[in-house]
């Protein structure tokens, strides 16, 4: 009998298990971006304005995430980069102020997800995939599940977007790096 009721206990935690509201706290996140420009690597970053994230941890597919970036806020390394990002021929923050993102698919587990998602720049919606990797924060305990950090890798085309000005100084390619550290 005590078999029997431990049973239905870890069925009924079972049945109980869904995604979780996880905030992001944006003091210690970071959205980073990498380019090409004159041949020469360089970084830059762009704060979340806000994000939603319901995260199941059990079943990681039936997680999902939106996510919106304050393009106005963006900081591309020096000061002529980020007047550029900013200006017409790139991001156009005048006119499109946020980038955003919102999950479409989630596939893997905890050790290693790949998610699918539908990325707007400029007003320009297309897929995007990035690579996620999901670890506890320092200084939590085995198991502890209400502080995470996940870290997200991607590539994204700038002409995709509508975003290919300055061509002759900055490559194509924009490579993603994103750490977002989340707590319930």
């Amino acid at each position: 009998m005590r078999s029997l009721t431990i049973i239905l206990c870890l069925v009924a935690s079972l049945a109980d298990a869904k995604p979780q509201q996880y905030r992001l706290d944006t003091a210690r996140s970071q959205v980073g971006f990498s380019y090409i420009f004159g041949g020469t690597p360089k970084d830059g970053t762009m704060p979340v304005k806000s994000a939603n994230m319901m995260i199941d941890l059990d079943n990681v597919p039936d997680s999902q995430v939106s996510v919106a970036l304050d393009a106005r806020a963006t900081r591309a390394g020096f000061f002529f980069a980020t007047q550029a990002v900013k200006s017409p021929e790139v991001l156009f923050t005048d006119r499109f102020p946020e980038i955003r993102f919102r999950s479409t698919r989630i596939t893997g587990d905890l050790s290693g997800a790949t998610v699918v998602g539908q990325l707007t720049v400029r007003g320009v919606t297309r897929p995007v995939t990035l690579q996620a990797g999901l670890y506890r924060q320092r200084g939590t305990e085995l198991g502890d599940r209400s502080r995470l950090t996940i870290l997200l890798t991607g590539s994204i085309s700038r002409a995709a977007f509508g975003a290919g000005g300055y061509g002759r100084y900055v490559d194509d390619q924009i490579d993603l790096r994103i750490l977002a550290r989340i707590q319930k």
